[in-house]
């Protein structure tokens, strides 16, 4: 088994400049191979359907004339046995003028930036397991490389309150827990963040087995239906009847971020002013992360102390929520009104309230209680009525539930978490579409019906 705990360091000054030395070198580095690698994809490519070689020999970038043979890949094991000769004399950068030895950092720290080069054209190049391939690979600023790695770290680099850093010395760490017994230190990464330097630790114990959930058959009694809302203050809604407040940490610190930021933007660039105010800024940045951070952590943690062991959560698409609105254009070629400064607001909601984010620490949460996070379709769950499948058309305006077929009123949120608990449960009526109207075709059963009604008409009874 394997885990990850992270650590603040607290290097004297000589170590500081040392520590954004390295990460000056791997940054070089990095830039250096993966120019070597976008040079190359771009110039030994040319489309199926035009290429020139046949007609136009000369023209053809595929081709080096003495033989007629294709250019040579650089790979990672080729750009690894480059190392040693880039480390035999100092390096001119020519834009800056400086001179860089690459031979002061650890060995691995170099191999490492290699491997993480190699990384990054592999997922721009061949994709995920979806298919879906990354962006062109970007260089690294000194503001955008914020970390190395050492590969292998021995067993006596860890001693009291200190860490034995290679070519840096012992850098004081605050172990705020203790390692767990018979786990042994596997890598470490060194990262600079806005408060200061912090250290990951890869520790790994194969005594130890990997978590693995059992097959859980979900029912009306163990399950919760969560349904994402971004109304006032409310985060989440559960089946249970419960709504659970929003922290919204972005919006209480926007007008504090937004005063520094345009102190900063009126600053002459590269002046020490505005990288004083750049560092306020990083600050109220990483407050705003870890304030979010720590209400998912504390949501999930409620929601795991229920008792339940299957979550039934809305599979958003994310990206596309929060993507802008396309312009509209007239016959002239004038933009006209397309909403986009309405959806503003909306998509600053959604990326405030991180749902991507809470769903990954919620099943990183219910998984170690050996429950699960079941992601399903939230199509017409808030349409419907959860007790008798009626057809209650709603706007985002409308917050409450009326039904006047069953006469339940209840919050809309929590009538929406019910029918997201009742599509995991495969108990949710079958909807169609007939000439634009929907219509609805039951197929629950009646007893799980009466479970529904029992549980909404006990969280509000009409008179």
């Amino acid at each position: 088994m394997r885990l990850s705990y992270q650590y603040r360091i607290k290097p004297t000054t000589e170590q500081k400049l040392k520590l954004n030395h390295i990460r000056r070198l791997s940054q070089y580095l990095y830039n250096k191979m993966l120019g070597e690698r976008l040079s190359w994809w771009a110039s030994n490519r040319c489309y199926v359907n035009a290429c020139p070689l046949v007609d136009y020999v000369d023209s053809c970038p595929l081709v080096d004339f003495e033989p007629l043979t294709l250019r040579d890949n650089p790979t990672y094991y080729d750009q690894k046995r480059l190392l040693p000769l880039l480390k035999q004399d100092l390096i001119l950068v020519e834009w800056s003028g400086e001179l860089l030895d690459l031979s002061e950092p650890y060995s691995q720290v170099m191999q490492d930036v290699v491997k993480r080069v190699d990384l990054a054209m592999q997922r721009y190049i061949k994709g995920d397991k979806d298919g879906k391939r990354s962006g062109k690979p970007r260089f690294k600023s000194e503001a955008t490389y914020k970390s190395f790695t050492y590969t292998q770290v021995l067993p006596n680099w860890l001693k009291g309150k200190y860490i034995n850093l290679t070519k840096i010395g012992n850098v004081e760490i605050i172990l705020h827990r203790t390692i767990p017994e018979g786990f042994t230190v596997k890598t470490c990464i060194v990262s600079k963040k806005a408060d200061g330097w912090y250290i990951t630790l890869t520790l790994e114990d194969k005594r130890v087995p990997e978590l693995t959930p059992d097959e859980i058959v979900a029912n009306w009694e163990n399950s919760t239906g969560l349904d994402a809302v971004l109304h006032e203050n409310t985060f989440l809604a559960t089946s249970n009847g419960d709504l659970i407040t929003a922290r919204k940490a972005y919006r209480t610190n926007q007008a504090k971020l937004q005063k520094v930021s345009s102190k900063k933007s009126s600053k002459r660039k590269g002046s020490r002013s505005r990288r004083k105010l750049a560092k306020q800024s990083a600050r109220i940045h990483q407050r705003i992360a870890r304030s979010r951070k720590d209400h998912h952590y504390n949501t999930s943690h409620t929601l795991a102390k229920t008792g339940k062991r299957v979550f039934f959560v809305e599979d958003l698409a994310l990206k596309n929520l929060t993507k802008r609105n396309k312009p509209l254009r007239d016959d002239k070629g004038n933009y006209l009104p397309n909403g986009q400064s309405s959806k503003s607001g909306l998509n600053k909601s959604f990326q405030d309230a991180g749902f991507g984010q809470f769903v990954d620490i919620l099943t990183h949460i219910v998984a170690k209680t050996g429950g699960q996070v079941v992601k399903v379709k939230p199509n017409y769950t808030s349409q419907i009525c959860c007790c008798c499948d009626n057809l209650v058309e709603k706007e985002l305006s409308d917050r409450i539930h009326r039904c006047e077929k069953c006469s339940v009123v209840l919050d809309r949120d929590i009538n929406a978490a019910i029918n997201i608990k009742r599509v995991g449960l495969d108990v949710f009526p079958t909807i169609k579409r007939r000439k634009g109207k929907i219509v609805v075709q039951s197929c629950a059963p009646n007893s799980t019906l009466k479970e529904i009604l029992e549980l909404t008409r006990s969280l509000h009874r009409t008179d």
